[in-house]
């Protein structure tokens, strides 16, 4: 899918947000090592001299099998390896890398749990096959906050086509004026933008090596306590804040 190089944001009015879907990679939990780790025992397996982690990490962000293409494309433009085994080789691997390195971003359980606490209807959606997904999650305890969990091969699509995140929402019953996407990356802004919802970013994720303030997210979160107490004082009302800062402060712990 072609993708526009510049879009128009939804504005942010700072309305009630009744489902809120998170990125992966990136955003809730650093999965950097572990896929670095697989991708360089696949080269092995084909006798390639591993790559350097912040190669694989600029590439992060379309799904393992994607990572890999564009990574074989840069290192044998000729061609010579059979991509097909490569990529049977990194499933391999994946598969037991997967989960085993990966570290949450601080104040990651506590914000998922305000958030269910108070309400608000969580979905994660990630460009990583879903089977390696859901052992990140599993790895880190962060599945039972999702109501709904949708990889980069649950549906005919993915991010940043529009229908993902439209899924999402009519599976839930939630409208895109009450919904936002957080990520960390410009696939997660577009993705947001093209389904009509709030686009939201954190600073420390992968985004191929570039600051995803260039691509002008409605709202930037430096910290993940600062997304539960910006949403939980918009659906408490306007003079709510103060509860809603009471109720963060305790979300890095």
């Amino acid at each position: 899918m072609t993708v526009p190089s510049r879009y128009t944001a939804r504005t942010d009015t700072e309305g009630r947000i009744d489902l809120l879907t998170f990125d992966l990679d990136g955003t809730l939990v650093d999965t950097a090592a572990e896929i670095a780790e697989a991708v360089n025992r696949a080269l092995a397996d084909v006798d390639v001299a591993p790559c350097p982690q912040p190669q694989i990490e600029a590439l992060i962000g379309a799904g393992a099998h994607e990572l890999m293409r564009r990574l074989l494309a840069q290192i044998d433009p000729a061609l010579r390896l059979d991509r097909e085994r490569v990529l049977a080789r990194l499933d391999h691997h994946y598969a037991q890398t997967a989960g085993t390195h990966g570290v949450t971003y601080p104040g990651a359980h506590a914000c998922l749990q305000a958030l269910r606490e108070g309400g608000v209807r969580l979905g994660l959606v990630t460009n990583k096959e879903l089977r390696h997904a859901r052992r990140v999650l599993d790895a880190n305890d962060l599945t039972g906050y999702f109501e709904q969990v949708i990889g980069g091969d649950s549906l005919a699509w993915k991010k940043p086509d529009a229908r993902v995140l439209q899924h999402v929402m009519a599976t839930l019953h939630c409208e895109p004026a009450r919904t936002a996407h957080l990520g960390d990356s410009a696939t997660d802004l577009h993705a947001a933008r093209h389904a009509g919802v709030a686009d939201w970013a954190v600073p420390w994720g992968y985004n191929a090596g570039q600051p995803v303030e260039h691509d002008r997210p409605s709202r930037m979160f430096h910290s993940l306590p600062q997304v539960a107490e910006h949403v939980l004082s918009l659906r408490q009302g306007p003079n709510a804040s103060e509860i809603a800062a009471v109720r963060a402060t305790g979300l890095s712990g």
